[in-house]
């Protein structure tokens, strides 16, 4: 008797004839018994591991077998492209026993959605956001909709909960478990983190539960970094290698993808494209194709490190470096599916901090050494939107109700704050009370009111942005500074799939472009918050400066660089704090300590009366030639309280942010950008003060 046999007759009958599985991966085996027990549960297997079998299975047994009616299982995802790709697969497993999968986002349409609340399927697949807009909605009746629900699965719960959807999810699962009337089994699915347990006591409001699956990171696969020095040599490279297979080449912004498969396609390699800003079809169009064709390359963003199928790969190529060893674990783990392939994986540094991170990564991964997911602290701002929200759904709601619905996750806000941003929100009319009941008031109706409440449903803001339309078809949406023009040019040329088009109209009111093809020259621009890196990925680099033999190989160029940058940074030993000085009225101190612990000594240096000229991941210039008062001030920095500078507006740092108290606004930025025991690792160095000329990452 194996754990195999306790799963419904129908379903076993399928696994073996239907699917042809000889047997089940281990995470699968090993999930069957506390799912089918209806316990919390995080899965954690690499990239194509058999997590979603793992969780779907036996849920599908407990639905068949227990006789729930209704909608009984949510199955959320970060992305709708996600949700799209495996639809078709659910819904066959579902249909082994009779059962149905729907799909619910913003791009399904209306006549789908009314079908499904008039017949509801036994599993619907959503997000978050789309999730919230069920919520709120008058034209939904969520209790007989949603009331239902017994179980809930979070995939890619890594991607969530390390920001705010994290705790927008979290506040939907109370507020479904106060309809359903039940608690609710929650089951999260993961790549491999750096502290499971941790992030399954979060998902499952400290209730208990079980991890399942490979806790450590496989240590196995081909990896090599070499160093080009420019994107446009990324590509000349990228156009001459591995020709013949099917590459999936990952670049960390848009602006970049668009270069690059520009450049490809130039260069006569069929290449498609996929990021976050094309359309729908288009990435559906790019991603099915690149799937079928064994000779090509797909430049994507991290839109394709999660679990989307695009076939079996040839290589993964990282043009720069991916923000963290998970990131990177779960890019190569998109190669070596194939019996007797390796996972494998080729970095192109554009320039020397793009190699340093590349190193550290690959040696952090060998360390087996991967980033915990931790949330943001102090989500005072996500309660307010819970606030706001609840009034909807309710048509009213009185302040005892507020914590009542919201369960144990608005204890991850203290009480005394949740009380100062009721009271402000009812202050600046966000909110208003009438005879006990607290619905939007003017302000709030004005703030977030806009298409029907869409402001509402997201944690998270998102930038103005035009569509770009070639005729009929939508081709994605580009930021306003893609319309720049450059000198002689007849009108802006944008970069979008790869393509380049010429913009013929711009429709500000429908936030509208109309373009036609292009010969080239186009370019295309998104604006986004700079990226900082962690602590432990800048102290790897620091280590690897100062004489730690890299994990990977490297080829000759990169090699030559690494040995420059060692020459230049020859005062980096991986044990002091070296204070250089260039000689001419600038001090660098070289902290390796991550971009938040420099914002952080930057600021308290400039406030200590020793200005600072800039800051970066591993440093911080100060304008001085004078050791001594810089050593003062680095004594004084105390790590208990030093933080970055504060943003000057506020109310518009954070996604509600007008719906909070300054001093509540300012406590939650404080909290998530404040690290005391990497600036105390950093500040508590020996200092060693060197008079070298500058030199430079």
């Amino acid at each position: 008797m194996t754990s195999f046999d306790d799963l419904h007759p129908a379903l076993r009958y399928h696994v073996v004839n239907t699917l042809g599985w000889t047997d089940l991966r281990a995470t699968q085996r090993d999930a069957i018994q506390p799912v089918l027990a209806g316990e919390d549960v995080l899965l954690l297997a690499p990239t194509a591991g058999g997590k979603t079998e793992a969780a779907f299975l036996p849920l599908l047994s407990r639905i068949a077998t227990e006789g729930w009616r209704g909608l009984s299982v949510l199955y959320v995802c970060p992305l709708k492209a996600l949700l799209n790709n495996i639809e078709p697969r659910l819904q066959r497993y579902a249909s082994f026993v009779g059962f149905r999968v729907g799909l619910w986002h913003g791009d399904v349409g209306n006549a789908a959605r009314r079908q499904m609340q008039r017949d509801p399927p036994e599993v619907l697949l959503t997000t978050p956001e789309s999730l919230e807009a069920m919520m709120i909605s008058t034209k939904i009746d969520h209790r007989s909709l949603l009331g239902s629900v017994r179980a809930l699965i979070v995939d890619e719960l890594h991607a969530f909960a390390g920001d705010d959807r994290g705790w927008h999810l979290r506040f939907l699962i109370s507020r479904l478990e106060r309809l359903a009337e039940r608690p609710i089994q929650r089951i999260g699915l993961s790549a491999t983190v750096g502290n499971p347990e941790d992030l399954l006591c979060w998902l499952a409001s400290g209730r208990g539960g079980r991890v399942v699956g490979l806790a450590g990171s496989p240590l196995d696969g081909d990896v090599t970094t070499d160093y080009v020095g420019s994107v446009a040599n990324a590509v000349t490279v990228l156009s001459r290698l591995h020709r013949g297979e099917r590459r999936l080449i990952f670049a960390d912004s848009r602006a970049r993808v668009e270069v690059i498969a520009g450049g490809l396609r130039a260069a006569g390699v069929r290449t498609f494209v996929s990021h976050a800003s094309l359309s729908v079809d288009e990435r559906r169009q790019a991603e099915a194709a690149f799937a079928a064709e064994p000779d090509c390359a797909i430049v994507a963003t991290s839109t394709l490190e999660l679990g989307l199928d695009v076939g079996d790969l040839d290589r993964v190529v990282q043009v720069g470096a991916p923000p963290s060893v998970a990131s990177f674990l779960q890019r190569m783990g998109r190669t070596g599916r194939r019996p007797g392939t390796p996972r494998n994986c080729l970095f192109l540094a554009t320039d020397d901090a793009e190699l340093l991170a590349a190193l550290a990564i690959t040696s952090l991964w060998r360390e087996g050494t991967i980033e915990p997911v931790i949330p943001p602290a102090l989500p005072a701002h996500i309660f307010a939107q819970q606030v706001m929200a609840l009034a909807l759904q309710e048509g009213g709601i009185t302040r005892p109700d507020i914590d009542i619905w919201l369960g144990d996750t608005a204890e991850s806000v203290p009480v005394d704050v949740r009380d100062a941003v009721l009271r402000h929100m009812l202050a600046v009319g966000v909110l208003a009370e009438d005879a006990g009941i607290i619905g939007l008031g003017a302000t709030g109706e004005r703030e977030f009111g806009r298409r029907h409440f869409g402001d509402l449903v997201a944690a998270f803001s998102s930038p103005l942005l035009l569509a770009v339309h070639h005729g009929h078809s939508e081709l994605g949406t580009v930021h306003p500074a893609s319309l720049a023009r450059r000198p002689g040019e007849s009108g802006p040329v944008v970069l979008l799939g790869g393509r380049s088009w010429r913009v013929i109209d711009v429709d500000w009111p429908r936030r509208r472009v109309s373009v036609v093809p292009a010969e080239g020259g186009g370019r295309s621009r998104w604006i986004g918050a700079g990226r900082m890196l962690p602590p432990s990925i800048c102290r790897a680099e620091e280590r690897i400066i100062a004489g730690a033999e890299p994990a990977c190989r490297l080829s000759r160029r990169a090699a030559e660089r690494l040995t420059g940058i060692r020459d230049r940074l020859e005062f980096i030993d991986g044990h002091s704090l070296p204070l250089v000085s260039d000689g001419v009225g600038r001090i660098t101190v070289w902290l390796f300590a991550g971009g938040l612990v420099s914002a952080s000594v930057a600021r308290t240096l400039t406030e200590g009366g020793v200005p600072t000229t800039g800051w970066d991941d591993v440093s911080v210039t100060a304008r001085t030639s004078d050791f001594e008062p810089l050593t003062r001030a680095l004594a004084r920095v105390d790590p208990a309280t030093a933080h970055p500078a504060l943003p000057e507006d506020l109310p518009i740092a954070l996604k509600f942010g007008l719906c909070l108290p300054p001093q509540v606004a300012e406590a939650v930025i404080i909290a998530r950008t404040s690290r005391p025991e990497d600036i105390a690792d950093a500040t508590s160095r020996p200092l060693r003060r060197i008079l070298a000329p500058g030199p430079n990452l």
